[in-house]
């Protein structure tokens, strides 16, 4: 009985935050989220990544260990998607494997692993999501638009963050207290925002091909924590960082995807994964609480 009540303790925050932002995107259809995008993007996601990556929180071998496991992931979450992309007979393979390989592990992956297991928890999934933050902005970027543009990740805040974080990890430096209570205050506020948010988003993002979307969806949602298991089992893999790995392997498809598709893809390609997130995300209503149960279970 005790972990069923820790299981509603983890997921009732992050998915009636959700609902609260897709409550109001109903209400109102056009609010405006660009204050929340630019917010998370300039200020609080860097914020995030500095509290989470604070030495209390993580060891310098733990962050390279976990970015290297989920590193192998993505190469897995390729694979996967391009096998799936060709059963489908999609034409333009390369720009729709983003959704495939990026998953929410920040909207929803790192408060996740924040409830389920507590600070520590939070470095290991901070860790994967700076991860998959470069992704966006360098590989993501290269999917979209077919070619590597280094402005834009020149320009993105969030590197700058890791770098940071990075330097104090290695050297096990202490962050100043003033800085660890802002950037804290900034993490809460922006976990509240972006979840919101994605209840918003899915208000206005549609579905144009529901069975495409769905067998794709299988993938990120299904096969997704499949993998993020197999890697558990084969570098023999235990404690609250296996399952925080687990957690992130199974995360839906990520929004920053459909926002980057949309400045360097063709509308039909945006369409696309536009469905994708929805369906990945309605689906993983379901699968998150089962495979956050799993790990709470085994990996604690």
């Amino acid at each position: 009985m005790e972990i069923y009540i820790k299981l509603f303790e983890v997921l009732f925050p992050v998915f009636f935050v959700v609902g609260i932002g897709y409550y109001l995107g109903k209400k109102n259809p056009k609010i405006d989220t660009a204050f929340i995008t630019n917010f998370a993007a300039n200020v609080g996601t860097p914020a995030m990544i500095i509290y989470a990556l604070n030495p209390k929180n993580i060891s310098f071998v733990i962050f390279v260990e976990y970015f290297w496991y989920y590193s192998i992931a993505i190469f897995c979450f390729i694979i996967v998607g391009i096998i799936f992309l060709f059963l489908q007979k999609t034409k333009d393979i390369i720009r729709e494997l983003p959704p495939f390989v990026m998953p929410n592990t920040g909207n929803m992956g790192i408060p996740i692993c924040l409830f389920a297991y507590g600070s520590k928890g939070l470095g290991v999934a901070a860790s994967i999501g700076a991860l998959i933050i470069l992704c966006h902005f360098t590989l993501g970027v290269f999917l979209a638009d077919r070619k590597f543009n280094i402005k834009v990740i020149l320009h993105s805040p969030p590197f700058y963050a890791i770098i940071i974080s990075v330097f104090f990890l290695y050297y096990n430096l202490k962050i100043p207290v003033f800085i660890e209570n802002t950037t804290l205050l900034l993490m809460y506020a922006t976990i509240f925002l972006i979840l919101m948010s994605l209840g918003i988003a899915l208000t206005r993002l549609k579905i144009f091909s529901l069975s495409k979307a769905f067998f794709s969806s299988i993938a990120r949602v299904v096969i997704g924590p499949i993998i993020g298991y197999i890697l558990i089992l084969y570098f023999k893999l235990e404690g609250f960082a296996a399952g925080c790995l687990l957690i992130q392997c199974s995360m839906p498809s990520a929004i920053l995807t459909y926002l980057v598709g949309s400045i360097y893809s063709p509308k039909k390609i945006v369409d696309s994964i536009a469905s994708m997130i929805v369906v990945s995300t309605l689906m993983s209503f379901i699968t998150i609480p089962l495979v956050v149960f799993f790990a709470l279970k085994y990996f604690n």
